[in-house]
């Protein structure tokens, strides 16, 4: 699995280069997940902008991402959803638990905003 993990300022960011996010590679993408943030980082932005397909597996890692961030008092943003996948997840009703942008400037802002309390 492709991914690229880029460590700025308050966050991590995490992009998803590949067109899925299923049982072959959701695995791979929840330990990259948890090596993050035991490495200490609270703040994950994960980029799913590439991302054509998403099964359940997909969904789980998200939802560890979410979960680590939240155990580590930090945030967890979901950006750069295609319209299956963005259908998956509301159909999931997870938009109303994550918080999802549209894309990595605006989840850099939301962070920004939420440091910034």
């Amino acid at each position: 699995m492709t991914f690229e993990i880029l460590k700025k300022g308050n966050y991590t960011l995490v992009k998803v280069n590949s067109d899925r996010l299923d049982t072959n590679n959701a695995p791979d993408l929840k330990s990259e997940l948890i090596v993050i943030n035991n490495g200490g980082e609270k703040n994950i932005v994960l980029d799913l902008s590439s991302v054509n397909y998403c099964d359940s597996s997909g969904l789980r890692a998200v939802l560890v991402a979410n979960r680590l961030c939240e155990d580590a008092i930090g945030t967890f943003v979901l950006c750069g959803l295609q319209p299956d996948v963005e259908n998956l997840v509301k159909i999931s009703m997870l938009h109303t638990v994550l918080l999802i942008t549209k894309n990595i400037e605006e989840a850099e802002s939301l962070l920004e905003k939420k440091e910034s309390l």
